[in-house]
């Protein structure tokens, strides 16, 4: 879409080259910047509003401050919320691993009657709207006991969750040479040894990008934990949707310091998260891996 201009100078002569884009280029990136100026406009707005004291027919507020924070956070006990929501985050994180790796590697190694049926059953939940499944599947933990804490937000989590692991993990397994496997047999490895020594460091990249789309997964997942949550196992998602529909008259800068601060804990983990790991370069590494 975008090229340079053969006739154009080169670079070792120190002139500069001219830019030619044809006009759908000029249109896709005239798309990106509106989309940008657009998203900008609103994360900006929800910022500026949350240290704002009165904002109304003015470009900017009239004064800053950081009361509305304060406020949010003790009236809704932030802390604890954060605290729950790491919680549920990292036990679905692993759970879903230990799941949904084992199962991927059956689907990637073996044959047997029925397994696109068996592949296209983990998928149905994340074709699904959750709350389609969300409230029958609140049901059944409600009559068992398992839902109004923390246990209840974990296992609704894991239903969409593990089918994440499976999409990513299934093609990452099958291209691995299993020649690799073939030859650790022959050495007299069992299945047990091949999985934990040989194809877990390969698995690696893999399992930390399947971990990276779990924890967005369950840190933003309202529904479920909506449905399957009690007063002391709310995620931040879920008292961010309570502070906009609690009793009585509540500023909209408050509601506005708790998008922030949960836009703010999204962050920090997604920063975390890719510090370890580049989805991107998950194919090369796999490929670079050496042949026994």
């Amino acid at each position: 879409m975008t090229t340079l201009n053969p006739t154009a100078p080169s670079a070792a002569t120190g002139t500069r080259r001219r830019i030619v884009a044809s006009p759908g280029g000029w249109l896709v990136w005239g798309a990106v910047v509106l989309f940008m100026v657009f998203l900008v406009g609103i994360v900006g707005s929800v910022l500026v509003n949350s240290f704002g004291t009165r904002w109304f027919g003015t470009w900017l507020p009239e004064a800053a401050t950081t009361q509305w924070y304060s406020q949010a956070w003790t009236d809704f006990s932030l802390m604890s919320v954060i605290i729950v929501t790491l919680e549920v985050a990292a036990a679905v994180v692993v759970l879903s691993v230990l799941v949904g790796v084992p199962a991927s590697y059956v689907l990637a190694r073996r044959d047997f009657p029925g397994k696109k049926v068996v592949y296209l059953a983990f998928l149905l939940p994340i074709m699904m709207p959750p709350i389609t499944y969300g409230i029958p599947l609140a049901t059944v933990l409600y009559k068992f006991n398992l839902a109004g804490n923390i246990t209840g937000v974990i296992l609704a989590n894991l239903v969409p969750c593990v089918p994440f692991v499976i999409l990513t993990m299934t093609p990452f397994i099958e291209q691995i040479d299993p020649a690799i496997e073939r030859a650790a047999r022959m050495s007299g490895a069992r299945t047990f040894a091949i999985f934990t020594r040989i194809l877990a460091p390969l698995l690696v990249p893999g399992i930390l990008a399947s971990s990276i789309l779990v924890l967005v997964r369950t840190v933003g997942m309202f529904e479920l934990t909506f449905l399957t949550a009690g007063p002391d196992s709310s995620t931040l998602v879920v008292a961010l949707f309570n502070s906009m529909n609690a009793a009585g008259i509540r500023a909209q800068q408050s509601v506005d310091a708790m998008a922030v601060i949960y836009m703010t804990v999204m962050m920090v983990l997604l920063v975390i998260a890719l510090r370890f790991v580049n989805p991107t370069q998950l194919v090369a590494q796999v490929k670079e891996e050496p042949e026994p």
